[in-house]
């Protein structure tokens, strides 16, 4: 045979070898299956709610196996609310950090697909040498140039698979650092409408809690005079001047959340506070959306960011158990190298300068001391630890959203109640101003009855914001609708 075919020979066999071991290899390790859908079809404990009673004139219904819309922000019908997060999502340091984790793992996932095929080296060598004889117990010695080109092929052969377990991994951090992504942004989102909700409410908060000073005041000066005339003794001035400092003391605190509320919003955005200022949004501003939907829990784990973090989790602790399974077996690796020499350049190519050798080596562990074995058990407790997450986490998501949908009922309760409370306590407030009016009552009387309107006020906003909150955190528990973004909005965000 001669050395050209028997070279062709050489690299069929290699070629078929390789093709033969990744092709028919088997993977050691478990395989992972996703886990199964829950069989409940409703979160809380007997039926979930279907609708809450009305407020403020809006009653929301929960329709069941109903999709979240992907951009459920814009429900609450602010422009401004969406220019905010429009300008959040361009900016945010978080998103773009979540975007570059997942370029990192989708390269390192392309990275490792290159174990699949054979690894190539050239080499080019020149050098001058002076060889001597005397070594071999001869005279003489010889100046000379040698100048080398070769290539060496070789290949893994992934005959156990824990090459496919390390992929397999790496695929799954792919998902894991997606959902992550995902994860980021509804938490972006969430943290964007809450802080403008809350804000809204400081900021209506501290126009009531002004009015109600100015009131405060008033009735401490009445009482003085009254005091000095003696019809009411002092204690009643005492006592009133210790609401005014109540009262007073709040206006700083709800001061200090408007502002910190402010410098939220502008971080939040990507921004500095001193340089950026969002748009002012008060809660008449917004709507709040009256139908709401409720995902089922069999969908709700694949929707999720934080189950499917917790899935792909799992999974490349899967993987892992079949990598360190394969490092204790062994590992078979095929090579070839092809080369020339020549004194010169010219003669570089010629035929008896040609060399080359094929050859296979198997690698086995033998004696480790234990390490690859207590590795693998590592990995195997490993695997077991995020499958319990994982279960936790979905445990957790049911009740998240069993904990909102029972909220949101409450919310609307409570809301009634307090918006009922204004409502009494402005018709006493009218009442005691006609009072006023034909003799009857104290201009004291009047006081106290507006002091009761305004406090029931404070109270009615603190629920309306609660309502609002509430809502953000049911499209929150449900996942926010990233599945159902549209392409061009995909580009735009992530």
């Amino acid at each position: 045979m001669s050395e050209r075919r028997f070279g062709r020979s050489v690299a069929a066999s290699f070629t078929m070898t390789a093709f033969c071991g990744a092709l028919y290899g088997c993977a050691v390790g478990p395989n992972f299956e996703r886990p199964s859908t829950p069989a409940a079809t409703h979160y809380d404990a007997g039926a979930d709610p279907v609708t809450t009673v009305s407020a403020r004139e809006t009653t929301q219904h929960f329709t069941p196996a109903t999709n979240v819309t992907a951009d459920w922000w814009h429900l609450f019908r602010s422009a401004k609310l969406d220019a905010i997060i429009d300008e959040a999502v361009r900016r945010n340091p978080s998103i773009e950090a979540a975007r570059a984790s997942l370029r990192e793992s989708e390269d390192s996932l392309r990275s490792g697909y290159g174990i699949f095929f054979p690894q190539v080296e050239g080499e080019a060598a020149a050098s001058r040498q002076r060889y001597s004889a005397v070594k071999l117990g001869q005279d003489g010695s010889s100046l000379f140039n040698l100048f080398t080109l070769s290539a060496t092929v070789s290949y893994a052969l992934d005959v156990f698979g824990g090459e496919r377990r390390l992929v397999e991994s790496l695929r799954a951090q792919v998902d894991l650092q997606r959902a992550n992504e995902q994860a980021t942004y509804l938490t972006l989102i969430a943290n964007l409408v809450n802080t403008v909700v809350a804000r809204a409410a400081y900021e209506a908060e501290l126009v009531a809690t002004r009015e109600l000073i100015e009131l405060a005041r008033e009735q401490v000066r009445l009482a003085q005079i009254q005091a000095q005339a003696g019809t009411v003794s002092y204690s009643n001035v005492l006592s009133l001047e210790s609401q005014l400092a109540s009262f007073e003391a709040t206006v700083p605190q709800l001061e200090q959340k408007l502002t910190q509320s402010d410098d939220l919003l502008a971080t939040l955005a990507g921004h500095p506070p001193a340089e950026w200022l969002a748009p002012d949004i008060g809660l008449a501003d917004l709507t709040l959306p009256s139908d709401l939907p409720v995902t089922l829990p069999s969908d709700l784990v694949h929707q999720r960011p934080d189950i499917l973090v917790a899935e792909a989790t799992a999974h490349s602790a899967s993987a892992q158990v079949g990598v360190a399974t394969a490092a204790l077996l062994p590992s078979i690796d095929l090579t070839g190298n092809y080369g020339t020499n020549g004194l010169t350049t010219g003669t570089l190519f010629a035929a008896n300068g040609r060399a080359w050798s094929v050859g296979a080596g198997v690698t086995a562990p033998l004696l480790q001391g234990g390490t690859l074995w207590f590795k693998r058990k590592a990995a195997i407790d490993s695997y077991q630890q995020a499958s319990a997450l994982y279960r936790a986490t979905v445990l957790g998501a049911f009740g998240q959203v069993a904990d909102t949908l029972r909220a949101l009922e409450h919310d609307a309760a409570a809301l009634k109640a307090e918006e009922s409370a204004v409502t009494s306590a402005e018709a006493a407030l009218h009442l005691v101003q006609t009072n006023y009016a034909a003799g009857l009552n104290t201009y004291l009387d009047v006081l106290n009855a507006d002091t009761q309107y305004h406090q029931a006020t404070i109270n009615d906003l603190q629920a309306v914001a609660t309502r609002y909150q509430d809502t953000v955190a049911l499209y929150v528990a449900l996942g926010g609708g990233w599945w159902n973004r549209q392409p061009e909005m995909t580009a735009a965000h992530p």
